[in-house]
């Protein structure tokens, strides 16, 4: 393989493209382009990648970003996602260009990659200059909220308030006492003084009442008094504050619609939409931070602007992976789906892209049932079916037991397992059983245990691995670590089998997390061994091997103990 420039439609030379070697005979070019979201990454993206790598290898210290591969992690060390895409130049000449995700060394542009589609670190740009008058309204609030006089003034109102209320506090209950005295009073009196006494006594009364009363409107007045001319001191630097507050938020808006406008991506039919138009179809309606700074527009766009066809596409980690997520150095991973789904929707128009997967019906396997009375039913779900609908495939568990039991008002799913994972589930099939089944669950009551294979040869024999959970707000489905908001996940395991390239093991979850023992198996923390054919935390393969091959649970009707077994077809 060789790289080497090629003349683009304008007729100049672009370092950007670089020419790829192949023998045609045992690699032929793919008929579809890829769909992103979905892939195994076509030979020749392997090849273009495997010379990006090279790249990277021997020009990391000029490149200046720490890729943490030395062993000596630093606190700025963190891997990117880069992309190649495979494309055909005017003469026909099959090549490829790159491109990163974000910012490389702290720069937007690097002469070996394609340059991003909008460059929001040009000194001279609209960004920049915006954001400079941004740091200068900020430096202006800071300067006044750390003024002495503005907060001498702002402890003085504090103070003068707590005080007020206090006092005004002290008031209330001494006059509360002496209206409760007053009524003691009254009512000894009136079986001791005379008439005219006792209405003298009540005038009185009233008298040291209106007198007490009165004393608390003057204090509320007073204090009010006070207050007001301290606020106004405070106003003074408050307005000042809450005006550069006002013109920061209506700059930090202008900029932000500026850069959604600025950015304008073209699909293969030549249109061009921005990131307001492209996103204001999606749920979110605004644009997520850094939507299109990812490797994948970026490669796009320079393709569709230099007269290149897309032929193929694949992006790829390198580096040490961010703590919280699962990212593996070399290893092929689709695009981010909240920034780049909408984008690369609109970029890929005109183009015969592969079909997703997904949206195809589950090729027909069999649902076996292994148990089932009045109240429940035990089946054995094969990989590749949903649990339960989704939103573009409908054939699921659910769908076809709710075919096998049309008499039932709705079979309930008691619990899931993920598209990929095959064994055994519960199904409910009573409003009553359901209820019942899922308290036990909660109540973890109820055993299960899963088979696997997992990458390579982990230590130790079994253990306990507790990493709390969420999902990747940028990437869903994925799951990722976080011990700040995510929830306890708890998962034990032991190793049944080894051989040199694999771990056979059981998996006890304590929890029900989505994706917990793919995630608790491929993370650093976990077991660092992701489970084969994980084609989202792994290497993807024709199935993944995980399996649930054995469930116990107190029947909902007679309260028997039950267990049912699957061995798993691995």
């Amino acid at each position: 393989m060789s790289t080497a420039n090629q003349n683009h439609a304008s007729g100049q030379k672009s370092s950007c493209f670089r020419h790829l070697h192949f023998d045609k005979n045992q690699i032929s070019l793919p008929i579809r382009f890829t769909y992103p979201f979905n892939y195994d990454p076509h030979p020749l993206c392997v090849l273009a990648a495997t010379e990006v790598q090279k790249y990277l290898n021997e020009n990391s210290t000029a490149i200046g970003h720490d890729f943490g591969l030395d062993g000596n992690l630093s606190a700025d060390a963190i891997g990117k996602m880069f992309g190649v895409l495979i494309v055909r130049n005017r003469e026909e000449e099959i090549g490829f260009i790159s491109a990163y995700s974000g910012k490389l060394g702290g720069r937007n542009t690097h002469s070996f990659f394609v340059p991003p589609i909008i460059d929001l670190l040009n000194e001279k740009g609209f960004f920049r200059k915006g954001e400079t008058e941004l740091n200068l309204i900020n430096h202006q609030i800071e300067v006044l909220e750390n003024d002495r006089e503005y907060l001498s003034s702002l402890e003085d109102f504090i103070k003068a308030k707590q005080n007020h209320e206090i006092f005004l506090k002290k008031a209330r209950q001494n006059f509360k006492h002496g209206r409760m005295t007053r009524k003691a009073c009254r009512k000894k009196a009136a079986a001791e003084l005379s008439e005219d006494d006792f209405n003298s006594l009540l005038e009185n009364h009233k008298k040291e009442s209106n007198r007490e009363q009165s004393e608390i409107k003057m204090l509320v007045c007073k204090y009010k008094e006070e207050a007001a001319e301290l606020k106004s001191k405070l106003d003074f630097y408050q307005k000042q504050i809450d005006e550069l507050k006002e013109k920061r938020k209506i700059k930090s808006g202008a900029l932000q619609k500026r850069i959604f406008k600025s950015f304008s991506f073209l699909n293969s039919r030549g249109e061009r939409k921005n990131l307001k138009e492209i996103f204001e179809d999606t749920v979110r309606k605004v644009p997520p931070a850094g939507a299109g700074e990812c490797a994948a527009p970026r490669l796009l766009q320079y393709a569709y602007e230099n007269g290149l066809d897309p032929v193929a596409m694949a992006e790829f980690w390198y580096g040490c992976a961010p703590p919280s997520e699962i990212r593996r150095h070399g290893s092929f991973y689709p695009p981010c789906r909240s920034k780049c789904e909408p984008i690369l929707r609109h970029m890929l128009q005109g183009l015969n892209v592969e079909t997703d997967p997904m949206v195809h019906s589950v090729p027909e396997k069999q649902l076996e049932i292994i148990y089932e009375d009045e109240a429940v039913a035990v089946v054995n779900k094969p990989e590749g079916l949903l649990s339960v609908p989704g939103k573009k495939v409908k054939d699921s568990v659910l769908t076809r037991i709710s075919k096998l039991y049309p008499e039932n008002n709705s079979p309930f799913i008691v619990h899931r397992l993920d598209l990929s994972t095959s064994g055994v589930m519960i199904i409910a099939k009573t409003k009553e059983a359901h209820k019942i089944l899922q308290k036990e669950f909660k109540d973890r009551k109820v055993v299960k245990r899963y088979v696997a294979l997992v990458e390579g040869n982990i230590e130790g024999n079994e253990g306990f691995i507790d990493l709390p959970l969420r999902v990747d707000l940028d990437n869903r489905p994925r799951q990722m670590v976080c011990f700040s908001y995510g929830k306890p996940s708890k998962t034990k395991w032991k190793v049944l089998k080894r051989n040199e390239k694999f771990c056979r093991l059981h998996f006890f979850p304590l929890t029900g997390r989505t994706h917990q023992l793919r995630v608790h198996s491929a993370h650093k923390q976990g077991l660092d061994s992701p489970i084969k054919g994980d084609d989202l935390y792994g290497t993807r393969e024709y199935r993944l091997y995980l399996h649930a091959d054995y469930i116990r649970f107190y029947h909902p009707v007679s309260g028997k103990k039950m267990g049912f077994y699957i061995p798993p077809d691995f």
